[in-house]
């Protein structure tokens, strides 16, 4: 019973996220942008931290559920735009999971378990909120940083990778580190550290 709403829960997130607009390509075709994040959360997720609870697997792919939905256009220019429009996207992430939870057997208790892991709260007492903000720094660094170091100056890219690391726990900042960056990425990585 526990795996199949699991499984249920999870299915129904990728068919939510499959609708999104936006687009990478993955082997010349054309996939949903969150569709894809949401399985790179899953895999790290399964590779680092395999013994995660339903909870946090569910949180994990459910990150940036229907992500699309909530434009940045929508708010200010700005850090304290930024910080709005961010807030808003977790809450709303939060509310959509939950939801699909309770259509798929949850409890309104599971699925309040869930919301707060997505709206990372705790985040440095709750293990599952933890967790959910290691594995979205190291999907960024495997999945993300290089196109991003591409867009940004050297000191963006710093500041960045500097708070990045401040967000992470010790055993991700120790996944991190064995992970292999080409060689302007790693120097990057080097002086954000230094």
């Amino acid at each position: 019973m526990k795996a199949s709403r699991l499984n249920l829960t999870l299915a129904k997130i990728d068919c939510v996220n499959q609708a999104d607009p936006n687009t990478v390509e993955i082997d010349q075709k054309p996939v949903a942008k969150e569709l894809i994040y949401g399985q790179q959360m899953s895999a790290c997720l399964n590779q680092h931290w395999p013994d995660a609870d339903e909870y946090l697997q569910i949180a994990v792919r459910a990150q940036h559920i229907k992500r699309w939905h909530i434009k940045r256009s929508e708010y200010p220019e700005g850090k304290a735009g930024y910080l709005k429009w961010r807030k808003a996207l977790g809450t709303f992430h939060a509310d959509l999971t939950k939801e699909l939870m309770l259509d798929n057997g949850y409890s309104e208790s599971d699925g309040e378990t869930t919301a707060q892991i997505i709206r990372k709260e705790k985040l440095k007492t709750n293990a599952n909120s933890q967790a959910l903000e290691d594995v979205a720094c190291l999907v960024f660094l495997q999945h993300y940083f290089a196109p991003f170091a591409e867009k940004h100056s050297e000191e963006k890219i710093i500041s960045i990778l500097q708070k990045t690391w401040k967000k992470m726990s010790t055993k991700a900042q120790d996944i991190a580190l064995s992970v292999t960056f080409p060689e302007h990425l790693a120097r990057l990585i080097k002086l954000a550290l230094s």
